[in-house]
């Protein structure tokens, strides 16, 4: 589908220059060229209408990013599915039933959460947690690094990568704004305050009308996940009270006759 929208996060990065500063903060590199930066995302990639994930090649190292708002302990599986389509798209042209080895890009995962719910400031996610035998050397796995860039954590990497700051100063004002007032005057006030004070004020001006939808449609998904969590939950709870109630009156009804037998 071609209407699909980058997420605001995406936005920022999919451009090599800000894409390589947000390499080398992650990575300890300090190259200037974005030259040495091949992007390679997969189109087919997209989580709730919108995409939100990342992949580029450099110094034969293959990088998946992914931003997410809420916590996701599916990712490594999902980013399996990735993988596996960038190394197809990679090796489209080469003998993979020939005896000459076939060389590939080393893979590396992370992940970029900035939602509501309390999480680490780092953490590893791991394939083999899903699998439903746990093994002590798994012959498949795939770890992923899971960073929280909200206020107070890894500041050292949003210092070091000023577009990642600045993104979260802004996801921070839409949020406190939102508290206040309606979620479309919370978007208008933090877009205009931020290119006031300098805050991604080149990317605001630009896309100051793409940032203003794409916030409002990532509230409204964040909002709608939380009500389908929600009402999952409350389901499960009088599914669950429905059940224990019948079987206690059914246990009882039989303990009754059970009792009503015996002392006929």
């Amino acid at each position: 589908n071609n209407h699909y929208k980058d997420t605001v996060f995406r936005m920022l990065f999919r451009e090599k220059r800000e894409l390589l500063e947000l390499y080398n903060a992650v990575s300890g590199r300090c190259y200037t060229d974005p030259k040495r930066l091949e992007i390679v995302t997969l189109e087919g990639a997209v989580y709730l209408g919108m995409k939100n994930d990342l992949a580029f090649l450099i110094d034969m190292n293959l990088y998946l990013f992914e931003h997410q708002s809420t916590v996701n302990r599916n990712m490594p599986f999902r980013f399996l599915q990735y993988v596996s389509a960038e190394y197809g798209k990679l090796t489209v042209s080469e003998n993979l039933y020939g005896s000459k080895l076939i060389r590939i890009p080393a893979p590396h995962f992370m992940v970029f959460y900035n939602g509501t719910k309390t999480c680490a400031e780092c953490r590893e996610l791991k394939l083999s947690d899903a699998f439903l035998v746990r093994e002590e050397t798994p012959e498949l796995e795939l770890r992923e690094q899971v960073f929280n860039i909200n206020k107070g954590f890894n500041e050292d990497l949003k210092e070091q990568c000023k577009t990642l700051g600045e993104y979260m100063q802004y996801v921070d004002k839409v949020r406190n704004y939102a508290k206040e007032m309606s979620i479309n005057h919370a978007v208008d006030r933090a877009v205009d305050e931020c290119i006031e004070q300098d805050v991604l004020r080149e990317f605001l001006q630009k896309e100051k009308a793409e940032v203003k939808h794409m916030s409002l449609l990532e509230y409204d998904a964040e909002l709608a996940l939380e009500i389908a969590k929600e009402s999952a939950a409350e389901r499960g709870f009088e599914e669950g009270t429905a059940k224990g109630l019948a079987k206690g009156l059914a246990e009882g009804t039989a303990k009754g006759l059970a009792k009503g037998l015996a002392e006929g």
